[in-house]
């Protein structure tokens, strides 16, 4: 049960209804001083949050600083342009740790502040993995969404718009310090974010359950890996995060105001995060980038077109896991085959439930850009080497050419 684990995660996990007002104090006891506050102009200007949460570290005796240039797949021209307004307010030596308050987006953005704040340089000076000379500020995430994860995880993404296309800043280093999942802050996401996000979740629940063991996944000769394969606690995480969502994400999407359901949204992506954080990824994400580049959808939505053809495409090669899953969720026929048939057809019918195109062709996909999708999944390596089926190719576009027509090979077996 043990062999290969390797599990790494925030050291504070702060959960629960309201719970940012129990950070603070936190904050103080810890002995910090100066908080970089980063966020976007939604939080700091249509809502309270902000204002709040400046006054409650006041209250501690901590004073902030607010960055809301937060935008969605920040660019290195924001995190200079915050770099440059730190640096002309003077406040450069005077912070000793960060917030990230909003998406996944801020949360990126103050991940690679971090690291500007403390060592300066510009971001892609420290894209890729093992790059950062030393422990980075201490990152406090405060997610306002439910789904991307990125609160317990390593990397943050960034878009570096002279090559038009998104890079990585990787390190164990980044996983934030503390980790605040309030629910209550996901009220402010509107029926399509609650519907992306969830779906991104789901993802990273099933895809991580799914990857390769950590008996097997290739981490080099790293000592220090960011994804080592899947393993016992990782899929008990994935486990809990996909009953959670098939439970309970259309609610969230169709009542934004439930509170039951967005509290177990917020679990979800917690669980799917603690997860994925550790374990990997692989098809859907990396054929995912490929269809952000070229049609510039959400993340989510993006990932969730291609959910259940993945599924499909393994149902031989990890039958019995697939059924498993499926008994989670309330299946309760006795065949595995039958049982790994039905979670797919109901991971497509939940895409669908969320508004959610389930063909490439939705996407404006057209046949004759099949070709680049399918080379340009294939490219994003660090996610393809840990897809179950090796070598990938073949099943790769039987993934994509199944998704650009809607079909299903489960259906076909009815």
């Amino acid at each position: 049960m043990l062999d290969r684990l390797f599990l790494s995660v925030p050291s504070r996990i702060i959960g629960g209804w309201g719970s940012r007002k129990e950070l603070a104090p936190l904050l103080q006891r810890m002995g910090h001083k100066a908080a970089l506050i980063v966020t976007d102009r939604f939080f700091s200007q249509q809502t309270a949050l902000v204002s709040e949460l400046q006054a409650s570290l006041t209250a501690s005796g901590i004073e902030s600083l607010v960055f809301d240039g937060g935008i969605p797949d920040p660019t290195v021209e924001v995190c200079l342009e915050a770099q440059k307004e730190i640096e002309q307010k003077g406040w450069r030596e005077r912070i000793d740790h960060v917030i990230a308050l909003g998406g996944g987006s801020n949360i990126d953005l103050a991940k690679v502040l971090s690291i500007l704040v403390k060592y300066g340089g510009t971001p892609q000076d420290y894209v890729g993995e093992g790059r950062i000379p030393g422990q980075p500020l201490p990152l406090i995430a405060i997610p306002t969404t439910a789904g991307t994860g990125s609160e317990i995880t390593a990397g943050a993404i960034i878009v570096d718009s002279a090559s038009a296309t998104k890079v990585a800043v990787m390190s164990n280093d980044l996983r934030p310090a503390i980790a605040l999942i309030d629910p209550e802050l996901t009220l402010s996401c509107p029926p399509n974010v609650t519907a992306d996000a969830g779906l991104d979740a789901l993802t990273h629940a099933l895809e991580s359950y799914l990857t390769q063991d950590s008996t097997e996944f290739d981490r080099g000769s790293d000592p220090d890996p960011v994804y080592a394969g899947c393993n016992e606690l990782t899929r008990m995480f994935a486990a809990e995060s996909i009953q959670l969502c098939f439970a309970h994400l259309n609610t969230a999407y169709v009542r934004g105001t439930d509170r039951p359901a967005r509290e177990a949204m917020a679990a979800a992506s917690l669980y799917a995060a603690l997860s994925y954080g550790s374990a990997g990824l692989n098809a859907v994400h990396a054929l995912a980038y490929a269809l952000a580049g070229l049609t510039h959808a959400s993340h989510g939505r993006t990932n969730a077109v291609y959910l259940p053809y993945v599924l499909d495409a393994l149902r031989d090669i990890r039958r019995d896991d697939l059924a498993h899953i499926a008994r989670s969720i309330g299946e309760t026929a006795t065949d595995p085959d039958e049982l790994a048939r039905r979670l797919v057809i109901r991971t497509r019918n939940l895409v669908a439930e969320c508004g959610v195109p389930v063909s490439l062709a939705e996407f404006g996909v057209k046949e004759s850009q099949l070709p680049d999708l399918i080379k340009n999944g294939l490219a994003v390596t660090r996610l393809t080497k840990a897809f179950p089926i090796q070598p990938a190719e073949v099943v790769y576009e039987r993934i994509v050419r199944n998704a650009f027509a809607g079909t299903l090979d489960a259906e076909r077996k009815i």
